[in-house]
């Protein structure tokens, strides 16, 4: 495949300054750096990217490159130590209610029901009457296919509907921006393919803004309109590969030659940055 219809590399000084920025997701060379007594981590080298409003967008590299650190950043659950982070506008310096995130563990509360859940934010939010919030959380219910489920607690769900009740907890206060740490790692092949199907059907019943974090080179292609590609650490955008594979999809895509050819290039770059970490290691 070549550069022109696989990918677009990008130049890491590449930014936009914040009088001119564009709608969506803004991340303005942001850098971070972890300090301890012992020593200092460079987790990010400067990062300039801008992601679409109701784009979905994965984050792919090898373990240790800072793509979790950089949608930590994104959900305001962490500061850059230099640079800045924008969302439609307002920098992001803190958690807040349009931004939803999923984990990879379950962070469901044992001690709630499934509909008590996905009601939990609506209820903290407190601007949804008692009717209103029944009925948002119905919706979800049917969306991720829990319907005669409601009345469970999270001991007796599997971990694949466990994930979707975390999904539809978050998309229920209706954020601008979903963020997902590796939400099936945990999951078999089976059942992980199931749940990225479950999750490209609500997103294209409800579009908004995704950022997701893999290591799954299949998963990252299969759902995203653009894969960025980190380096190894200090992570830094390597590429960006454009995904230009008609919507809506279904698991047939995976098998087509367009397909085969993506996962090789995302493959290729992968390889390459991990050989890097094994010569530094020797």
């Amino acid at each position: 495949m070549t550069e022109s219809s696989a990918a677009r590399k990008t130049d890491p000084a590449e930014g936009f300054s914040e009088e001119s920025m564009p709608d969506g997701v803004n991340i303005i060379d942001v850098t971070k750096k972890f300090v301890t007594r012992e020593r200092t981590v460079q987790a990010l080298k400067p990062v300039n990217l801008h992601i679409r409003d109701k784009e979905f967008v994965s984050i792919l590299g090898t373990s240790g490159c800072g793509k979790s650190t950089l949608l930590r950043m994104l959900g305001g659950f962490d500061r850059p130590s230099t640079g800045h982070i924008y969302f439609h506008g307002e920098e992001i310096t803190r958690p807040n209610a349009d931004i939803g995130m999923v984990f990879q563990s379950y962070t469901l509360f044992p001690w709630l029901t499934v509909e008590e859940n996905i009601a939990f934010g609506l209820r903290q939010m407190k601007k949804h009457p008692p009717a209103e919030i029944r009925e948002i959380v119905s919706r979800y219910v049917d969306l991720v296919g829990l319907r005669g489920f409601e009345k469970q607690y999270p001991k007796s769900l599997s971990g694949g509907m466990k994930q979707r009740v975390a999904i539809a907890r978050a998309l229920a206060t209706d954020p601008g921006m979903l963020l997902l740490d590796e939400p099936f790692g945990a999951l078999d092949m089976q059942t992980r393919g199931v749940m990225q199907e479950l999750l490209l059907n609500v997103w294209q019943s409800s579009p908004k803004t995704i950022v997701m974090v893999t290591h799954d080179i299949d998963e990252a292609i299969f759902l995203a309109d653009r894969v960025v590609v980190m380096s190894a650490r200090p992570g830094s955008i390597k590429e960006i590969v454009d995904i230009d594979l008609e919507r809506p999809r279904d698991y047939h895509v995976r098998n087509t030659e367009k397909f085969v050819n993506y996962r090789a290039h995302c493959s290729d770059i992968i390889r390459s940055e991990s050989m890097k970490l094994i010569q530094e290691v020797g």
